[in-house]
């Protein structure tokens, strides 16, 4: 590897000289880049012959931009079959985010340092710190299908999410647990929705508050998948908010989760006024189709709460300067919080008590961890006193024999 000066004579007669750096990359092609400083040229080959001895070298030349790296993410996604929602959500990232910011910025550009100024620029932009994070996710995404490409060596995202100094296990210890009362209804507010929830939204209410499961799942649930003789739900398939039916999110996803007589009762007299569904389905609109996601929350949970008296103040004002009221939980996940919280202290209202594992099982988490990590908290305390004590009778016992 080389630095030289190059001079020359412009078709005008003007004297041009600028500083050349004249190396071999990893496939022994030959690369000639050219800097106005010879400090820049000299930066530049300090750096490069350090990655074309690591093998980790790619000439600007040989990579393309962010966003047609982008690009060829988005196809990459298409051609996995990856969920619509899924596809949106990596189009609205690219397009609204990651192509204005930095669409024009080359792969090989794009260090560390790059990556903290970018994100300075997302918040710049008024974005929060949970959007920052998931653009930042999808940036990475797509260095890392870059890289399955060969357009660049080093994936940055990765390397500063490994190098900061908050690690995975102190960014858990920083995230808020579920409140009750907050994030999971108190068990008078469920009483409160029961009591509150009328019409055809009524036995989609119920059996989400007793079974937990996903909207999404709720959507795709067949009669054939509920079993009122044995008193029990299979979940197998789901539907997503564009209405295409597919396999749960994961395999521990397809479960079987008990009724109690209260769903069993309320599906019995639902299943005689059900709309007709050719698709067989439990919970389907007017007109035998799946249910719009908004719907469901637009007509049924919203509309409830606010029968129920669960309606909160938000920071928005009416034409009077009065607080604009909403419903205290905005989507279904609060009451499938709620019934992993009922699952993990059936014991505490007198009934059988469930193992960490049953939790999982019911809730449809791919892990334990899971479960652990989002309702850990939840699972009651050890009685540490009388611990302590029977340890000490125990100790004293051994010593008096």
């Amino acid at each position: 590897m080389s630095v030289r000066k190059r001079t020359w004579t412009t078709p005008k007669g003007e004297e041009k000289s600028a500083w050349v750096v004249d190396y071999f990359d990893t496939t022994g092609k030959r690369r000639l880049k050219t800097f106005k400083l010879k400090k820049a040229a000299d930066a530049f080959a300090a750096t490069a012959s350090v990655e074309v001895r690591e093998g980790v070298h790619v000439a600007d030349s040989a990579t393309v931009t962010i966003e047609e790296a982008g690009k060829l993410w988005l196809l990459s996604g298409d051609a996995a079959s990856l969920e619509r929602t899924t596809l949106d959500q990596r189009r609205q990232h690219l397009n609204l985010h990651i192509k204005p910011l930095a669409g024009s910025t080359k792969l090989t550009k794009v260090t560390a340092p790059w990556v903290r100024s970018f994100q300075d620029d997302l918040r710049g932009k008024g974005c929060s710190a949970a959007m920052v994070k998931r653009i930042t996710v999808s940036l990475g995404s797509i260095l890392a299908d870059a890289q399955g490409r060969g357009l660049v060596v080093r994936n940055a995202v990765h390397e500063l999410s490994k190098a900061r100094s908050g690690t995975k296990a102190s960014d858990k210890r920083s995230k808020a647990k579920l409140r009750v009362g907050t994030d999971i209804p108190t068990n008078a507010e469920i009483r409160a929705i029961l009591d509150a929830a009328t019409g055809r939204y009524r036995p989609l209410l119920v059996t989400m508050i007793f079974t937990g499961i996903r909207a999404s799942e709720a959507r795709g649930l067949r009669w054939e998948d509920v079993d009122l003789v044995k008193a029990a739900l299979h979940v197998r398939q789901r539907a997503d908010r564009y209405g295409v039916v597919g396999m749960p999110k994961s395999e521990a996803g397809q479960r079987t989760v008990p009724l109690p007589p209260f769903a069993v009762n309320t599906l019995k007299e639902w299943k005689l006024a059900c709309p007709k569904s050719e698709a067989g389905l439990v919970f389907p609109n007017t007109a035998g189709n799946i249910e719009y996601h908004q719907n469901m929350l637009q007509r049924g949970l919203w509309p409830t709460q606010a029968a129920a008296g669960l309606m909160v103040p938000t920071e928005r004002k009416d034409e009077d300067g009065n607080p604009i009221m909403a419903p205290k939980y905005s989507g279904f996940h609060a009451l499938r919080h709620w019934y992993a919280s009922w699952c993990i202290n059936r014991k505490a209202d007198g009934g059988l008590e469930l193992t960490a594992k049953a939790v999982q099982s019911r809730m449809g988490h791919s892990s334990i961890q899971v479960t652990f990590d989002t309702y850990g908290h939840l699972f009651p305390a050890q009685d540490e006193g009388a611990e302590m004590a029977a340890a000490e009778q125990a100790l004293f016992a051994v010593s008096a024999t």
